[in-house]
């Protein structure tokens, strides 16, 4: 959530910085200022009949200790008292109507993000790998999943539809692989934490990152009177393991990692990336979030960026980094770097991480605070997300880019200590 001071008082900032974004927020930001005004016009009113209020209770002892009849100062004071108890319920009514507008708003893009309306905005910003030259036509991931014996498309339909996938032996082992790899290596050697949160959240800790109340129709809801949701990705329940708290900043940075399975109804969402693995209902993704003091933010954004991508480098996959502009980056954005994989099948570099600075919009609709010093005055906490990474979308990178011309899929040395030293993927033989 922006600050509703900046908003307030610097309003020509804000709607500039929402225009780099490509939205017009004008009808938002003036109800805005007619709330505010209507605020500032309840509140000393409000504060001036309590003020009167608390007189009368003095004139009231006055007059008893001098025998006169009190019975018109009380009757006043009652008048007072209702008058009190109606402004207080239209200041709330106004501070939830001002709360709810600003939840609509987007972050606003820190000064080095580059302005654009879409991805061919975007800045690369730096290359790791040379794609694969092959001697033969590389297959997809859909058709090579398959032909090994390791991923099943049809059977996963009967069971829950489109956009779903069973992965058979060597397939799950591989995911399950990658899953101990990338949480091995960000806990023993980037300092994380790892963490296994809860896969259902409630409407406050998705609040709280900013997919509610914008991005509903993204969620999957369970029935019943239950006010959970399944989690779209770590983030929303590894951010909100502070929620409401104070953190003592002698201890911060924070930082966090967790495997979920994560749950997405991709609402318009279609195209070509509903084959396949690249756009399921469900998968699976190791996640990275920071908590930092305001002044490390930035450096820190740039350490998970490369925390995330050293995924790929020990994996051997070729990707590249690149800077989001203001129109595609994520509603609760600062700044985000996107790391791509090279698919040979597709020719072409797909986002396999977003890495994220919120600064303090999230901490702001969580309530996330920090003392300094460890005491003194309070501050928001910045926080910080990235895939770390899209575990499915990893399994595609590796059968692509390590399939071989009979067939077979070469295991990268990095994740054979975790499939038990296997080398090599068969396909599956013939009947």
């Amino acid at each position: 959530m922006l600050d509703p001071t900046l908003v307030r008082d610097r309003v020509e900032e804000v709607r500039a910085a929402l225009v780099r974004r490509g939205i017009n927020a004008e009808p938002e930001l003036e109800a805005l200022a007619r709330l505010d005004a209507r605020r500032r016009t309840l509140i000393p009113a409000m504060e001036e009949l309590k003020r009167q209020r608390n007189a009368a209770g003095d004139e009231i002892a006055r007059a008893k200790r001098q025998g006169q009849d009190v019975t018109a100062i009380h009757a006043a004071n009652r008048e007072r008292g209702e008058k009190i108890r109606q402004l207080e319920a239209e200041v709330d009514r106004v501070e939830e109507e001002r709360r709810a507008l600003l939840l609509t708003f987007p972050n606003v893009p820190h000064a080095s993000v580059p302005v654009g309306t879409s991805a061919a905005d975007n800045k690369e910003v730096r290359r790791h790998g040379d794609p694969r030259t092959f001697d033969f036509t590389p297959k997809p991931h859909w058709d090579l999943g398959p032909e090994l014996g390791i991923i099943d498309f049809e059977r996963a339909a009967k069971m829950s539809g489109a956009r779903f996938a069973v992965l058979m032996g060597a397939g799950a082992r591989l995911s399950r692989a990658l899953i101990d790899f990338m949480l091995a290596l960000h806990t023993r050697e980037h300092g994380y934490t790892e963490v296994e949160p809860p896969f259902l959240v409630n409407a406050a800790a998705l609040t709280g990152t900013g997919n509610l109340p914008k991005f509903e129709a993204d969620l999957f809801k369970i029935a019943g009177d239950w006010d959970l949701y399944l989690v779209p990705t770590a983030e929303v329940p590894l951010t909100n393991l502070h929620r409401g708290e104070i953190l003592d900043g002698r201890q911060l940075p924070l930082r966090y990692t967790a495997y979920t399975p994560c749950f997405r109804s991709e609402a318009g969402s279609y195209g070509a990336d509903v084959r396949g693995l690249i756009r399921q209902h469900q998968f699976d993704k190791v996640e990275l979030v920071k908590f930092t003091a305001p002044e490390q933010s930035y450096d820190e954004l740039e350490s998970l960026t490369r925390d995330a991508e050293q995924v790929l480098v020990r994996l051997g996959l070729p990707y590249r980094t690149v800077l989001l502009c203001t129109g595609d980056m994520g509603f609760a954005s600062a700044k985000t770097y996107d790391i791509e994989v090279w698919l040979p099948s597709q020719n072409m570099y797909r986002e396999i991480s977003s890495c994220s600075n919120t600064e303090a919009f999230q901490a702001r609709r969580a309530n996330i605070k920090f003392r300094p010093g460890g005491s003194g005055k309070v501050e928001y906490v910045h926080t910080l997300n990235g895939s770390g990474l899209a575990v499915g979308r990893t399994l595609i990178a590796v059968l692509e880019n390590y399939q071989q011309k009979d067939g077979s899929v070469v295991v990268p040395e990095a994740l054979r200590p975790f499939m038990d030293g296997m080398e090599v993927i068969e396909p599956k033989k013939q009947s």
